[in-house]
């Protein structure tokens, strides 16, 4: 279809102000004979909602297929799988007659407690943003647009409406926006959506420097900016700073404050055209696709089972209990075993077109009689432990082997919440530890979307991460169980022993009003390599049923000058008797110099499949950036020259080939002040970074992160912090009467993700908590009174012009 545009009606004035704002909860406003454009949920289904449009409705849903999560899907390392899925999730988008697709999100897994987990890829920048662009080609290569998200250094659901984000420049070029830098330079997604924290002092929807200046000025983004659904503090200087469209939309509600914006040179008439010519040319993209017939749901099935399998982890396997032998007797147990968890909680959840279990595809596949089952543990509720576990010893007696499946419960792992802590329910502990006490052939399949803590990992012969494979995830687990499918699925983030293991443990979540990212570049496997701590099991392990071999690497030059790139070529051999697939990963290892770095980082990567015996010529291309650090004295990348050791492995922590280069450099760069080198050049165990070295990495005086105060309070304040008036708890009372999950409720997904968001909601949310029925002078009369600023309110009430603007503190 030509891109030529259609000549249409001009905008009026006040048009090109209503196109700013959507027109509902997951629609643009139409524009000038275009339609509106419509939008949903992803990133890993098409969560289309039917019937009213005006906020989030979990029991309207549209069916679809429900993939794997981000997190099982970067355990294939497999961008083309990647593509195939986002194409995929195209097709079934234009089939329901949806034109933007809400993701990917490449948010880095700076924890692995962030509640999100399950929805990002890795705790690595160049794996996120590599796996980001392949899914957004595929999407994007069936007329479907993606929103690549949260931008940016959105990391935690602990005041993640409202927190600021403080992170040193190297730690934010380097880690937190290095995956969306290279997803939209590879893919150029339609749309970027903006997150709702701030980032050293401004919200992410006003951010000139982040919306303008590094994503389209340097990375030469050339789609829409949207927001975070109500991630707007103040909607003039948002879009001064580049942001076009607004979501959700009420009724026009915004049209008035940009009016009298305009009228009083907040913004310009220029600032307006902008945005509404970009907004005009994602609905001409959006209306060159026509809605197509609905797909075929078996074979997204069938992909979401291939896709799944390939996120599939072989942790270990002692004595080679996997794969399962035929004929062999094997007990199945675990109530996730029945009742799989195979998705997240939160915006994300999709209803399935159908649903496969571990224990019905075991049986399907080894034979009715030769699988026994017992839940072994509550899936939820108060059920008996001690009897469930007496039930499954038993049935684990005639085993010739058994199978656990446990995981993470869905109440603890969800959108608007934050983990506690890594543990699994300590009825799931107890029965593995019981039955690995009584049988010497015990697997275990662990279900969730982020690292948990095994610490009866040396007690089981085998451990399998499974993640959250979607509605195939139990035929999946079934087929790498079986050695239908041969497990080549490596970990896409670190597993830890102990939270303490993690350099951010000691201040993540943060708060009440910052987030400080002391731990720096140290996040994952960069600060268990640099500081030499222990791991259960290191970021990219994964092991197969067969071997690989490697051989001595070749460099395509001796001295890599200016600008120019090396390409490593490097023999692999299949040395086992099964095919098999491998990812080789090349991490540098910078000469010491002037600033500090990780002791090695991963540079490149590559996945092939190898049938017994074979060899095959794995070559991997560094260009500059993989020598490079952002070097805040002079603004930039920059290259310290010297020699650069390449290490090639099969994790971070496995490393079976070695190579050096000289590397020439750019010019010299500026020491870093003695009270970073003190701490970062040897980070210490546990990490810990005093306020004076954070200070002085950081660059500036460290914002205010004291408790909010009564006379503080304003539409940007959460609602669980407005506890220090009278009003306050009862408004807090108010809203959140009958939302704590209580008695059954503590264990519903939706439940707990929703009473987070209202915990964490900022006053100014209030207008899309309520669908725009609250408007936005009353919630800022709202605002004055939680302070008891009572003259400030009837102030609020009386403006008899255009409604005050919903913005609280200035950022600026």
């Amino acid at each position: 279809m030509s891109d030529a545009p259609t000549a249409r009606p001009p905008l009026s004035p006040d048009d090109r102000l209503a196109l700013l704002e959507g027109q509902d909860f997951w629609h643009t406003r139409p524009v000038a004979g275009l339609g509106a454009v419509s939008m949903t949920d992803g990133p890993h289904g098409v969560r289309r909602q039917e019937g009213r449009q005006t906020g989030f409705n979990f029991s309207a849903l549209v069916p679809a297929t429900c993939f794997p999560t981000a997190s099982a899907l970067a355990a294939s390392w497999d961008t083309e799988l990647l593509r195939e899925v986002g194409a995929a999730l195209g097709r079934e988008a234009r089939g329901q007659g949806v034109q933007v697709l809400l993701g990917p999100g490449v948010n880095l897994k700076r924890s692995p407690l962030c509640g999100r987990n399950f929805e990002y890829f890795s705790e690595d920048p160049l794996l996120a943003g590599t796996l980001a662009a392949a899914y957004i080609k595929g999407l994007q290569g069936e007329g479907v647009g993606a929103s690549l998200k949260h931008f940016a250094a959105n990391n935690q659901e602990y005041r993640r409406l409202s927190s600021d984000s403080v992170v040193d420049e190297r730690a934010l070029r380097e880690l937190y926006l290095r995956p969306f830098e290279i997803a939209v330079k590879d893919a150029q997604p339609w749309t970027v959506m903006a997150a709702y924290n701030g980032v050293n002092g401004r919200y992410c929807s006003e951010h000139p420097r982040l919306l303008t200046r590094i994503l389209r000025e340097e990375w030469g983004f050339g789609g829409a900016v949207i927001s975070d659904w109500g991630a707007v503090n103040d909607r003039a200087r948002g879009l001064r700073a580049g942001l076009d469209l607004e979501m959700p939309g009420y009724d026009g509600a915004r049209v008035p404050e940009l009016r009298a914006a305009l009228a009083a040179g907040r913004i310009t008439g220029a600032d307006v055209e902008r945005s509404a010519t970009r907004l005009t040319e994602l609905a001409r993209r959006a209306a060159q696709t026509p809605r197509t017939p609905p797909v075929d749901p078996d074979a997204q099935h069938a992909l979401a089972r291939r896709a799944a399998a390939a996120g599939v982890v072989l942790l270990q396997n002692v004595g080679d209990v996997l794969p399962l032998r035929p004929g062999a007797k094997v007990a199945v147990l675990g109530a996730f075993a029945e009742k799989p968890r195979y998705q997240g909680a939160g915006s994300s959840v999709i209803q399935p077109t159908r649903l496969d279990t571990p224990l019905g595809e075991l049986r399907a596949l080894l034979g009715e009689a030769s699988v026994a089952y017992a839940p072994g543990y509550p899936r939820q509720g108060e059920e008996d432990a001690a009897q469930l576990r007496a039930e499954a010893l038993a049935a684990a007696r005639g085993a010739d082997v058994v199978v656990i499946v446990a995981g993470l419960p869905e109440n603890m792992e969800a959108e608007g919440v934050d983990r506690d802590h890594l543990d699994l329910p300590e009825t799931q502990d107890a029965l593995i530890r019981a039955v690995a006490a009584a049988h010497p052939r015990v697997v275990v399949a662990v279900q969730s979307g982020a690292p948990v803590r095994l610490p009866w990992r040396g007690e089981v012969a085998g451990l399998v991460q499974a993640y959250l494979g979607g509605q195939a995830g139990g035929g999946a687990l079934a087929d790498v169980l079986t050695g239908r499918v041969n497990p080549g699925g490596k970990l896409a983030e670190s597993f830890p022993d102990a939270l303490e293991d993690v350099a951010c443990s000691a201040f993540y979540p943060g708060g009440p009003r910052t987030a400080e990212y002391r731990e720096s570049l140290y996040v994952g496997y960069r600060y268990h390599d640099t500081a030499g701590v222990a791991v259960a099991f290191p970021f990219g392990h994964g092991l197969s049923y067969t071997t690989f071999g490697y051989g001595t690497p070749r460099l395509d030059r001796e001295r890599v000058g200016r600008g120019e790139p090396l390409t490593v070529t490097l023999p692999v051999t299949n040395t086992g008797t099964r095919a098999g697939a491998e990812v080789v990963q090349l991490y540098v290892h910078a000469p010491q110099g002037p600033l500090f770095r990780p002791e090695q980082e991963l540079r490149a990567f590559a996945r092939v499949v190898l049938e017994p015996g074979e060899t095959r010529e794995v070559s991997l291309t560094l260009d500059e950036r993989a020598w490079a650090v952002y070097d805040v004295a002079r603004p930039g990348w920059h290259v310290p020259g010297g020699p650069y050791e390449l290490r090639l492995g099969s994790s971070s922590r496995d490393l079976r080939a070695r190579a050096t280069i000289e590397v020439e450099g750019d010019g010299d760069l500026r020491p870093e002040p003695a009270a970073v080198s003190a701490v970062y050049r040897r980070p210490p165990y546990p990490f810990h970074a005093p306020d004076a070295a954070f200070r002085a990495l950081y660059g500036a005086p460290l914002p205010d992160n004291s408790p909010y105060t009564p006379a503080e309070y304003d539409l940007n304040t959460p609602l669980g912090a407005l506890r220090g008036t009278v009003q306050g708890r009862m408004l807090n009372a108010l809203v959140t009467l009958g939302t704590e999950p209580r008695g059954e409720k503590r264990y519903s997904a939706d439940a707990v993700s929703a009473a987070g968001a209202i915990r964490e909601m900022p006053l100014r949310q209030l207008y899309l908590g309520t669908g725009g029925r609250l408007r936005p002078r009353a919630i800022a009369a709202l605002a004055e009174a939680m302070a008891g600023r009572w003259g400030g309110a009837l102030r609020a009430l009386a403006t008899p012009a255009a409604e005050p603007p919903l913005t609280g503190e200035r950022k600026d």
